[in-house]
């Protein structure tokens, strides 16, 4: 196998700057500093990526259209990889809200998959519609023999629970270490099977478990 899955939490979103729990699909758009953030990242790419996808959310499409602007390579929308859906803490940003949404979202990287938001997903939820988008990129793009990463643009909460699962990074790691706008989660196919972590925001292996939360919006 020649190249690895590159997830890309997109840019900022005026949600983002409020600390809004934002997860509805279409969602806020960027803003400039978002747009500015994610054609940065664009340029910065050594090589132009072999595929690039995004989710279906405005934020992901914005960010991977600059992306295609700055490489060249066609974005694809995918289903199934937008953010974990909050329900009924859906637009709220007080901290009582945020510290609802991290006590479930920190059950789930702990192992109890099954708690879920009030009106919202459970963590089943979120893997069950994630990972066999995953696993088909990864039959499609990874094990023929050619060259080139894939990048796939997508939100922070969903792509740290799923790094998570597919890698067995683990907590408090996972849920301590938030993921910026535009920083990556980088993940190599094993031959036989399963991946590997090579990439966590600023992060490389190995990775430590002993560290204090970092600040940053609640979907981070």
């Amino acid at each position: 196998m020649t190249g690895k899955l590159i997830l890309v939490r997109h840019g900022e979103t005026e949600g983002n700057v409020a600390k809004l729990l934002d997860t509805r699909v279409p969602g806020l758009p960027l803003t400039e500093r978002g747009a500015a953030q994610a054609k940065t990242f664009g340029a910065s790419l050594s090589r132009p990526p072999k595929a690039l996808f995004c989710s279906a959310a405005l934020r992901a499409r914005q960010t991977a259209g600059y992306i295609e602007a700055a490489t060249g390579v066609p974005v694809e929308v995918l289903e199934g990889v937008h953010e974990v859906q909050v329900g009924e803490m859906e637009g709220q940003h007080s901290e009582a809200a945020h510290a609802r949404f991290q006590r479930i979202y920190r059950a789930w990287h702990e192992g109890d998959l099954s708690v879920r938001v009030p009106g919202g997903e459970s963590g089943y939820d979120v893997l069950a519609r994630f990972l066999p988008v995953i696993e088909d990129l990864r039959t499609k793009f990874l094990t023929d023999g050619t060259e080139g990463d894939i990048l796939l643009v997508s939100h922070g909460a969903a792509m740290r629970l799923v790094s998570r699962n597919l890698s067995g990074v683990a907590p408090p790691f996972t849920t301590n270490n938030h993921l910026d706008n535009t920083e990556t989660i980088e993940l190599l196919p094993r031959p036989v099977g399963g991946w590997e972590c090579i990439r966590w925001g600023r992060f490389t292996p190995p990775f430590g478990y002993d560290v204090a939360p970092t600040a940053d919006d609640p979907m981070g």
